[in-house]
């Protein structure tokens, strides 16, 4: 490798490895019933188990689902198979539809709200009590906010040849991916600008309780120059988590701080305890229950057998893939996210993955990068707002635009390996968002709000619903029907399995699972 010669230009001489990444999307939503309050009812049985089915689950809520794809090399496969779920979903929702958008629709009591449940298997009440934790922790209405996970990978030769150091290809493909990480945590606050679609809530979504918001209308609330209330901590009010901060300077030093995390007992959890009137209400009584508790916009991934915890398969088989999730939900998109967003997603994090990425100072936490990002989410298209980058102030315009002016090379590259200019034309649009504030997607949306001087409820259950009629038309055929109806008989069979297969009680799992990690 020349050292004077950039790194993408490898690349571009190997473009074998441009066409073997891999994307993948996890898509949450609400279901909600013809008023945009969330669905009372269980997880339709059409959509199959909520535990086994590898397309259609839930997340916190029985209401929450998420829609899950493949892995898949292209962006018109990975749309492709994500719109096909959408709509066998939208087939099979009776008198419900999805709410599109990442705030929630109108919520019951917090007491209504019903946590998701999977089965009486151990491992689908380790995941239903996980949850009970997760709303005595932080309450049931934060949970069922909602967004879009993008998972990507780069195949395994590629930190060979980018001149990742390492004993085996499972360490140099960690150590990349942690790269990855550390520039993607520099510069994820240009995504909030670029793709945040939450400046406003409903006011009964505070539910009364104290905070920063100005008055938009009657019934919503809003910053001015916000692009995602989503990822601010409104409402969010965590000390455990704010004192945990994780290193991304080297996987060994990150498990250890998951490790001491998910071990050290919080006072105000061992006051909860693991159970009220005979029952669990939490898995114990640590920072976190699982690792998953951490929230975070990015994390190093690894895909886990049954009852494996996600640090024990990090540790023992390095990381696999990334998964970002700070991307809200696009309302304008059926399906929540438009093409063009995925292709600068790729053009993004392979910009990440391949530049210069120092370690970070300070015991591995980046302070600037932390604040940079939350004055994006709350001011993010405030006139002369500045970020801070290597100890000085730089105007977000400037920074932008260095920034695009970067990630051209990658774009330029995926269009070479997949033909056409999509990605230079994807990175375009993102340009002129840059130029003029008025055209991100939090700005758009409040001057339609004025515009038609609608409350965001309302505006956004009109436009769900038209969401839901557009996927209701355009039905599955025989072929594609039957499949998901198989898969969904499959789910049933196979969390049966687990049910009738498990010879410990709960108590005993829950313990081998912790002693596991």
């Amino acid at each position: 490798m020349n050292p004077s010669e950039p790194r993408h230009a490898l690349l571009g001489r190997n473009q074998s490895i441009l066409k073997g990444i891999l994307r993948g999307i996890e898509k949450e939503g609400l279901r909600v019933d013809q008023r945009g309050m969330l669905a009372a009812t269980p997880h339709p049985r059409p959509l199959g188990s909520a535990l086994t089915h590898p397309r259609i689950t839930t997340d916190y809520s029985e209401a929450l689902l998420e829609l899950i794809t493949a892995t898949h090399n292209s962006t018109e496969s990975l749309l492709g198979e994500l719109e096909l779920t959408h709509r066998y979903v939208a087939q099979h929702l009776d008198g419900e539809l999805i709410w599109n958008h990442s705030m929630p629709a109108e919520l019951p009591a917090e007491a209504d709200i019903p946590i998701a449940w999977y089965g009486s298997s151990n491992s689908g009440m380790l995941k239903h009590v996980y949850r009970r934790g997760l709303a005595e922790r932080y309450g049931k209405t934060m949970q069922c906010i909602a967004g879009v996970h993008y998972n990507y990978s780069l195949p395994a030769d590629a930190w060979d040849l980018l001149g990742f150091e390492g004993t085996t290809p499972t360490d140099k493909a960690s150590k990349g991916y942690l790269a990855l990480i550390r520039n993607f945590t520099r510069y994820s606050w240009l995504l909030m600008y670029l793709f945040g679609a939450s400046p406003a809530v409903s006011k009964s979504f505070l539910r009364g309780r104290p905070h920063p918001l100005q008055e938009f209308s009657r019934d919503t609330l809003y910053l001015p120059h916000a692009t995602s209330l989503r990822m601010s901590d409104l409402g969010y009010q965590n000390k455990a988590q704010s004192d945990l901060q994780l290193c991304y300077n080297d996987l060994e030093t990150f498990l250890s701080r998951m490790h001491t995390a998910v071990t050290t007992p919080w006072p105000a959890y061992q006051a909860i305890g693991t159970h009220r009137n005979g029952e669990w209400v939490q898995l114990n009584t640590n920072i976190l229950q699982i690792e998953n508790e951490y929230y975070s916009n990015i994390r190093p991934k690894r895909a886990t057998g049954r009852g494996e915890r996600p640090a024990t398969a990090l540790r023992n088989r390095g990381v696999q893939y990334i998964e970002v999730r700070c991307l809200d939900i696009d309302h304008d998109s059926p399906i929540g996210i438009s093409a063009e967003t995925s292709r600068f997603m790729d053009a993004f994090l392979l910009f990440c993955a391949v530049e210069e990425s120092a370690m970070f100072p300070n015991n591995g936490f980046c302070r600037d990068s932390h604040d940079n990002f939350g004055d994006v989410v709350t001011q993010g298209r405030k006139p002369g707002l500045t970020l801070i980058r290597r100890n000085k102030p730089v105007s977000i315009e400037e920074w932008s635009a260095e920034l695009m002016e970067g990630i051209a090379p990658y774009a330029r590259l995926l269009d070479d390996a997949n033909g056409g200019t999509l990605y230079a034309d994807a990175l375009a649009a993102q340009v002129r968002k840059t130029k003029d504030a008025s055209l991100t997607p939090s700005a758009q949306l409040l001057e339609r709000l004025r515009d038609q001087g609608s409350s965001l409820h309302d505006f956004m259950l009109d436009l769900s619903r038209a969401h839901h009629e557009a996927l209701r038309a355009a039905p599955l055929d025989a072929g594609e029907a039957g499949e998901y109806q198989k898969l969904a008989l499959e789910s049933f069979e196979a969390q049966e399995a687990l049910e009738a297969g498990d010879r410990e009680d709960f108590s005993s799992y829950v313990a081998r699972y912790h002693a596991a990690l």
